[in-house]
C-alpha cells in the first residue's frame, strides 16, 4: 500500500479520521471537549447494533472486559458514594453525566478499538496533527510578542457544561506566574495536558512509516512537550526513547554484555548516583517550586480526608480546596489521590486492575509484536500520568491511545466473550 495515500476505508475509520485531524478547527469551536465523548458513544452504539441486528460477532478481549467492568465498578461507587453522602438525586445525574463523558471512555475507545480501525491511519492523522502544529506554532509566538488577548473568547458550547471554561476557551498564549515566561497550552486545558498529548502523538509518530509525515509527527510532537515547560512530560518522553531503544535492541546480547559492567558500577557507585538522583529531583521541583508546593499540599489533603471521612466509597464529589492551594478541587493533579478522595479504595482499585491486567497480557507478546509494544508503551504513558493529571478528565484528549491500546488487546490471543 502506498503510504502517501493513506486515507479511511470505512465510515467507522472515517469518523476516527476527521476527529483527530480536525483538532484545531474543534478547537476553535470550542469543541473539543465533545468530540470525545459523542463519537466515543456513536461508535458503541454502532457495535451493539451490528450485534443485535446485523448478528454481527465482535472479538472483544478479556483486557478490554476488564475495563468495561472496572469502568462500571466506578459508577457503582459513584452512585454509593452520592447516597452515603445525602447528595441528592440531582447532583448523582450531574455526576452520571460527567462518568460518561470520562471514566467511561477508558472503556469505551478500547472495545471501540476491536473495530476494524487500522492503527496506522491513527498514526497518520496524530502525523497531520503534528504538521497543523509546526505551520501555527509561529502565529502563536507572534500573538505572544504583540500583545494579543492571551485567551481570545469562551466558547458557547460551554452552556452544556464541563469541568470549566477553560475547556472551552480558545487560547493564544499564558504567562506563567511562577516565572512570568510564556507557556502554550494550544488545543488543552491546561499546559501540562498538552505535554501528555505531545508525548502520546510522538509515540504515534515513531510508528508512522512515510518519513515525511513522520518528521511532521516527530517534530510537531516534541514542540507540543517543550512549549507545555511540563517536567513530567519532558520525563515521559525520555522514558518512551528508552522504552522503544531497549525493545529494539533487547533480541541482540551486546545489550546485556554492555549493561552488565553498568549495573556492577552503579552498585559500587550507588551511594553517589542515588545522593545525584535526589539533588536532580530536588533542582526539578525547586524550578517550579510554588506548583510542587500545590500538587503537595493537595496530595495531602486528599490523602488525610480519604483516610479520616471515607475509605471505602469516598465522598462522591470533588470539592473546593482551601485558600492554601489557590482554591483548586482537593485530589486534582493527582489520579490516585483524586479516586481515594472522590471514589476511596474501590475506586482506586477499579483503575488499578485494568492496568495490570492489561500490562500482565501484553507483556508475553511486546517483544514479539510492534503493536504491543506501542500497547504497553500507552499504559506506560497512562501510569506516569496517574501521578501527575487527572485522567479522568483528560480523558477526552488521549482517547486515540485507548484505541491503540484495545487493537493492541485484539490482535494478541485471549480468551473471547
Amino acid at each position: 500500500m502506498d503510504t502517501q495515500t493513506l486515507t479511511p476505508e470505512n465510515p467507522d475509520e472515517r469518523v476516527v479520521w476527521l476527529a483527530i485531524t480536525g483538532t484545531y478547527i474543534f478547537w476553535i469551536l470550542g469543541a473539543m471537549y465533545l468530540i470525545a465523548p459523542v463519537i466515543g458513544w456513536i461508535l458503541v452504539l454502532k457495535i451493539i447494533g451490528r450485534v443485535l441486528f446485523h448478528a454481527e460477532g465482535i472479538r472483544i478481549s478479556f483486557p478490554v472486559i476488564s475495563w468495561i467492568g472496572a469502568m462500571l465498578l466506578m459508577l457503582f461507587a459513584l452512585v454509593i458514594g452520592h447516597l452515603i453522602e445525602g447528595l441528592g438525586l440531582a447532583q448523582l445525574i450531574k455526576s452520571s453525566i460527567g462518568w460518561a463523558k470520562g471514566w467511561a471512555l477508558l472503556a469505551i475507545f478500547p472495545l471501540i478499538g476491536g473495530m476494524q480501525i487500522r492503527p496506522e491511519l491513527i498514526y497518520r492523522a496524530s502525523c497531520v496533527v503534528g504538521k497543523h502544529t509546526l505551520i501555527l506554532f509561529p502565529l502563536f509566538i507572534l500573538a505572544w510578542r504583540v500583545g494579543l488577548p492571551s485567551t481570545l473568547y469562551v466558547s458557547p458550547l460551554s452552556i452544556i457544561g464541563g469541568p470549566g471554561p477553560e475547556f472551552f476557551s480558545v487560547s493564544l498564549y499564558e504567562i506563567d506566574p511562577g516565572s512570568g515566561i510564556p507557556r502554550w497550552r494550544l488545543f488543552t486545558p491546561w499546559a501540562p495536558a498538552l505535554g501528555m498529548v505531545g508525548n502520546l502523538y510522538f509515540l504515534f509518530a515513531l510508528q508512522e512509516t512515510d518519513k515525511r509525515y513522520r518528521l511532521y509527527g516527530i517534530i510537531g510532537s516534541i514542540i507540543m512537550v517543550l512549549i507545555s515547560q511540563s517536567r513530567l512530560a519532558i520525563l515521559c518522553c525520555f522514558a518512551l526513547i528508552v522504552y522503544f531503544n531497549f525493545i529494539r535492541y533487547a533480541k541482540y546480547p551486546w545489550l546485556y554484555l554492555l549493561l552488565s559492567p553498568v549495573f556492577l558500577l552503579a552498585g559500587v557507585l550507588g551511594e553517589t548516583v542515588l545522593s545525584t538522583i535526589e539533588s536532580s529531583i530536588h533542582s526539578v521541583k525547586a524550578a517550579r517550586a510554588d506548583s510542587t508546593r500545590v500538587r503537595e499540599a493537595l496530595g495531602n489533603i486528599a490523602v488525610e480526608r480519604w483516610a479520616n471521612e471515607a475509605v471505602i466509597w469516598g465522598h462522591g464529589i470533588v470539592e473546593r480546596g482551601p485558600h492554601m492551594v489557590e482554591y483548586m478541587p482537593i485530589g486534582s493533579h493527582h489520579t490516585w489521590y483524586g479516586l481515594l478522595f472522590v471514589k476511596g479504595i474501590v475506586g482506586a482499585i477499579a483503575l488499578a486492575l485494568p492496568l495490570i491486567v492489561s500490562v500482565c497480557c501484553l507483556l508475553s507478546s511486546v517483544m514479539q509484536s510492534r503493536l504491543s509494544a506501542v500497547g504497553m508503551a500507552i499504559i506506560l504513558i497512562l501510569l506516569l500520568y496517574t501521578f501527575g493529571e487527572n485522567l479522568e478528565i483528560l480523558a477526552y484528549l488521549f482517547w486515540p491511545g485507548l484505541v491503540i491500546l484495545g487493537a493492541a488487546h485484539t490482535q494478541t490471543k485471549y480468551p473471547t466473550n
